[in-house]
């Protein structure tokens, strides 16, 4: 399932207005919003990957869930997989499907595509948020196998029918995705949970370039999982066999899919413990409190300087941390992005994780009326943010660029940039009311403009 989190990844100050609160003022009430921005899906290189990394990757995620269960068998769909929409789905669910499932064929190599026909393999079940989260109260969206809509897996939800360890193949099974939140939201949902439908149904923290990964910076599907899933259905794997079995044909799969990674040295990153996860989760999960929020951020700092980890894990605990202490002490929470970000720069493939972070610490300039160092701190970015087709942290990104040149007196670059920012946001962020929230947000970051935005 795609987890709720707090929203650690784009949040940059501690109130953002809800529905009906946001602020009047001239610079964000009155501003005239263009048509929702889209991307066009376009075929991602595959970086630099050892079949070693590769085959490892491959077998922890398709043996387990993510519990840490072990799945005592391979399952797939066998044959072409069709896709029925049910619910009431979003004006933006159609298209970005639409979008998702040429990428599967192109480079997953799948036969998929949608029908209307009630015998379909998976049916997207579209509904409230509301009812998603009392079938399961931490889930933004999730799949479920041998069931079609939310009513019948309610009625099973204790039945071993849907139980993903008994399954021998796979031949029916729903997504259940929001209707009612922005459209980025939903297509997030859609890759996540239609990968995890027709592939591997783990998460491991350890991958840094994957949306099989429940730290949530990766929002589409990766070439690195377009190669698991197109491994995943190579004809040599077939339902029921073993991991053991896997194991011994992915040399062979890898070395046609992938060749130029046989001889390339792996990383072999160490395992995740089960001890940091649950920091993590309670650090960003729902239900707890602000100050059990940051002790359990601390403890996944302490657990990542204990185990000496240098990568992205290392660097998404500083990372959360210094999210969850913005409230508190902005002195340290400085600290703990520029911490994050040294771990980054250490991490092969994680240009994405180092575009949250420069968000932060360029809110921090903003902040300090720092508009030189706010544009230094924000130029790479944008093409990143772009490439990964993130939406909502693009605008973010633009919105801090016009605050940035406010400050060094680009007025009328500024009112150009606010004004291409707002496609995307209304995309990444959704209602009017969430692109003004977001937009006024930002725009109180600067100190040259007083509480309610205005100049």
């Amino acid at each position: 399932m795609r987890h709720v989190l707090l929203p650690v990844l784009i949040a940059l100050s501690g109130c953002v207005p809800l529905p009906g609160d946001t602020p009047v003022n001239a610079a964000v009430q009155n501003e005239t919003f263009p048509p929702v921005a889209r991307f066009v899906a376009k075929p991602q290189s595959l970086p630099a990957l050892s079949n070693a990394d590769l085959a490892r990757d491959f077998l922890d995620l398709s043996f387990q869930l993510e519990s840490g269960r072990e799945l005592p068998v391979l399952t797939r769909f066998e044959g072409p997989i069709r896709i029925r929409i049910t619910g009431a789905p979003s004006a933006s669910l159609g298209g970005d499907l639409g979008r998702l499932l040429y990428r599967l064929r192109s480079e997953a190599g799948l036969d998929i595509s949608t029908t209307n026909r009630s015998s379909a393999d998976i049916t997207i079940q579209a509904v409230p948020r509301s009812d998603i989260q009392r079938a399961l109260p931490t889930a933004a969206c999730f799949v479920a196998p041998n069931v079609t809509s939310l009513a019948q897996y309610r009625r099973m939800k204790h039945s071993t029918k849907i139980n993903w360890s008994r399954l021998k193949r796979r031949e029916r099974l729903a997504i259940f995705v929001p209707n009612d939140v922005s459209p980025q939201e939903i297509r997030d949902c859609l890759h996540e949970e239609l990968a995890q439908a027709i592939g591997p149904l783990n998460d491991l923290y350890r991958l840094p370039d994957s949306v099989f990964n429940d730290d949530n910076v990766h929002t589409i599907l990766t070439a690195h999982d377009m190669l698991i899933l197109r491994t995943y259905y190579h004809p040599t794997l077939r339902n029921g066999m073993t991991r053991e079995e896997v194991a011994a044909e992915l040399p062979g799969i890898l070395a046609t899919l992938n060749p130029r990674g046989k001889n390339r040295a792996p990383r072999y990153l160490p395992p995740t413990p089960r001890s940091w996860i649950a920091a993590i989760e309670t650090a960003l999960g729902p239900g707890a409190s602000p100050t059990e929020r940051r002790d359990a951020g601390a403890e996944a700092v302490k657990i990542a300087g204990n185990l000496r980890w240098t990568d992205h894990r290392r660097a998404f605990s500083h990372f959360a941390m210094g999210r969850l202490l913005l409230d508190v002490d902005a002195k340290e929470a400085l600290e703990q992005f520029k911490l994050a970000d040294r771990y980054y720069a250490r991490t092969p493939q994680t240009a994405l994780h180092r575009a949250y972070v420069a968000a932060q610490l360029a809110a921090h300039a903003v902040a300090n009326a720092n508009g030189k160092r706010a544009l230094a701190l924000l130029a790479p970015h944008f093409d990143t943010a772009a490439r990964h087709e993130n939406a909502a942290l693009l605008s973010t990104l633009m919105l801090l660029r016009v605050e940035a040149l406010d400050l060094r007196g680009r007025t009328a670059e500024a009112q150009a940039e606010r004004l291409d920012s707002l496609g995307w946001a209304r995309y990444g962020f959704g209602e009017d009311w969430a692109v003004r929230a977001k937009m006024y947000e930002i725009s109180a970051l600067n100190p040259l403009k007083n509480n309610t935005g205005g100049s």
